[in-house]
């Protein structure tokens, strides 16, 4: 297996643009870690969440805004030999990035967001209700470190059959 390590920021936005969620850690005052898996918008080094006006996360987010957000695509099992159970591994790309929630709380900038969060997943263009927009959480985190990966591997192995 070889690590290979990217620095580039285009790298790692097509590795974005690849992703359809995240995994967003926290951690509690006493330690207690929460990881949940988010949908998100992505755009200029910032990645965008959304949710509902309560609940365990923005409780924690109150004492703790501090947050790791990992992507990962391009899955794909991999071996060296089909009889041999160590030989299989995981092929993949990832970014690990870190920073601190922001919650966006003006409704002309909500909708804004809104609107990269969408461009994730679609082209159309969409429309807000009003009580939709003031009752929705609009998390904006600043990525203050990042890394991306990808784990390739040599040419002796084979990808498994789905």
């Amino acid at each position: 297996m070889k690590t290979i390590v990217y620095t580039e920021r285009e790298t790692m936005e097509e590795l974005i643009k690849e992703c359809s969620i995240c995994f967003v850690g926290m951690a509690d005052i006493d330690g207690t870690p929460y990881v949940l898996p988010m949908n998100f918008g992505y755009q200029d080094g910032v990645i965008y969440l959304h949710s509902g006006p309560e609940g365990r996360k923005l409780h924690i987010l109150e004492r703790n805004p501090r947050v790791c957000i990992t992507l990962c695509a391009g899955h794909k099992l991999v071996y060296q030999h089909p009889d041999v159970a160590c030989s299989y591994s995981m092929q993949s790309k990832s970014i690990v990035a870190w920073g601190t929630v922001i919650f966006e709380e003006d409704y002309d900038k909500k909708i804004e967001i809104l609107n990269i969060f969408m461009k994730q997943y679609s082209d159309r263009t969409f429309t807000y209700s009003e009580p939709a927009v003031r009752n929705v959480k609009v998390w904006k985190v600043v990525i203050e470190e990042a890394t991306c990966k990808e784990k390739e591997f040599g040419v002796s192995r084979k990808n498994v059959p789905l």
